[in-house]
């Protein structure tokens, strides 16, 4: 799947089949369902995941928890817009 083509899934009602769970948060994340985008995040406990929930926490304004997350991803504090960062992940996600 390229990024395009993620970008273009968000116009249904559920996540495309066989995303990691990583990915489906951030594709809930993108149709503005934090909760969901969240609990998806939070059943990934590897490295992913960890990065999805960092940065899911710091777009809700959680910057210590997010803090919290980001290092346990192995990732620096991202300081770049909420926007540039999904991308940025999802295409790393998607590599």
């Amino acid at each position: 799947m390229t990024v395009s083509d993620f970008r273009q899934s968000l116009t249904a009602t559920e996540p495309p089949a066989g995303l990691t769970l990583a990915l489906t948060g951030l594709w809930w994340d993108a149709k503005g369902d934090w909760t969901r985008a969240h609990e998806s995040a939070q059943q990934d406990e590897g490295p992913e995941g960890s990065w999805v929930h960092a940065y899911l926490h710091r777009r809700e304004g959680d910057q210590g928890n997010a803090a919290y997350w980001y290092s346990r991803a192995g990732k620096p504090v991202s300081r770049e817009p909420l926007d540039t960062e999904w991308l940025g992940i999802v295409t790393a996600l998607l590599a």
